[in-house]
């Protein structure tokens, strides 16, 4: 039986924000997280030499996975076979065969809420149960190992992002270890969506690997690395899970185009010109904290990595939706709808992604300071 699934609202705020784009108006687009510093200049380059030397094709290229191994080396001490590393072309395709491959239709998976819209939508469109926790301030909006435990019973399997999406806080390492504890005594499968590590200001984003060695792991080229239009991803799994994991990735996708991989494996060494993104959106991350008083923003997540503001505005309205397309109309700045992220509480919030220029958040905080103070 079909299933109907939400449609992503913040879609629909960037295609109002494109017509008032076409009719001349000035917009900053903060609805999405999406990098706007581009691939380094490093990776362009190898795109362009392999456009005029090779022709492409059906291929996964194991130096790649090679090069994703030892950043799990480097970056966590954690050692991950390159076999054990299907490339997908994104996370999205990697969140699809990982929830395949784990999970039946009809299994329950646990997932926090506010979090990620795809992670429930996902879920229902392959006739699995999302269920959802609510998570407050008081835990950063954020999975607790209690939260968890108390689910009866016990779900078959958790989605975890730590930096999360659309807050962008952190789970704390010993919560992150007590969550491991109570999937390892459940049997409770986890997969953990770690596409914005790389971009951390407070804290320490540990792999979940260092505590569940048979956790799945998905990640992507479009966030740290800068390369959403590339559509390079991968998913890390346990040996046994390999097999039906790249039968399911050549079947349902084939493989991540040529192209990205050569550029992605370039990418990967250019390490100085990636830290200086991240300095460019901790200064935006600075900017936008030193404005949220004077938007009268009291209440919101801790920014601890990735490049979201989420925050309450209950004050202001019971309608995100209608609040961010009045915004958008009268200001020119594009945000995402809270309800995105949260269908129960979510008509109270609003998300702001700093991953625009240092220029437009400085303009964007001009422009709506009025706005939230009429």
């Amino acid at each position: 039986m079909t299933v109907q699934i939400d449609p992503f609202r913040a879609i629909s705020i960037s295609r109002i924000a494109h017509e008032l784009k076409a009719q001349g108006r000035s917009v900053i687009h903060m609805e999405f997280g999406q990098p706007s510093t581009g691939a380094p200049p490093k990776a362009i380059a190898e795109a362009h030499a392999r456009l005029d030397s090779e022709a492409g094709g059906y291929w996964e290229d194991p130096k790649l996975r090679e090069r994703i191994a030892k950043l799990y080396a480097d970056r966590y001490g954690v050692t991950v076979d390159p076999w054990c590393i299907v490339l997908t072309a994104g996370a999205s395709p990697a969140l699809v065969v990982a929830l395949s491959v784990l999970f039946q239709p009809g299994d329950v998976v646990a997932t926090a809420r506010p979090g990620y819209v795809a992670y429930r939508n996902t879920l229902k469109a392959m006739h699995m149960e999302c269920v959802e926790i609510g998570c407050g301030p008081e835990v950063g909006y954020q999975m607790t190992a209690a939260a968890l435990d108390a689910i009866e019973p016990a779900p078959k399997g958790v989605i975890l992002a730590s930096p999360a999406n659309p807050t962008g806080s952190l789970i704390p390492e010993a919560e992150l270890k007590a969550i491991a504890e109570v999937c390892a005594r459940k049997n409770i499968k986890i997969i953990s969506d770690e596409i914005y590590h790389g971009l951390i200001y407070e804290g320490r984003a540990p792999c979940m690997l260092e505590y569940a060695p048979d956790a799945v792991v998905v990640n992507s080229f479009s966030k740290y690395w800068s390369m959403p239009g590339w559509r390079l991803g991968w998913v890390i799994l346990p040996a046994e899970l390999v097999d039906q994991t790249r039968a399911r990735m050549g079947n349902m996708f084939l493989t991540p185009a040529t192209l990205s991989q050569r550029a992605a494996l370039v990418a990967m060494d250019c390490e100085d010109v990636l830290e200086s993104y991240v300095d460019v959106y901790r200064e935006n991350r600075r900017l936008m904290l030193e404005a949220l008083p004077q938007l009268g923003l009291a209440t919101i997540a801790p920014p601890d990595g990735a490049f979201y503001i989420y925050a309450d505005i209950s004050h202001l309205t019971d309608n995100s939706i209608d609040f961010c397309e009045r915004l958008l109309r009268a200001t020119g700045v594009a945000t995402a709808p809270g309800v995105d992220f949260d269908p129960v509480d979510g008509h109270r919030f609003i998300r702001f992604s700093f991953a625009v220029s240092t220029d437009e958040v400085k303009d964007a905080i001009a422009r709506i300071i009025p706005f939230f103070n009429p």
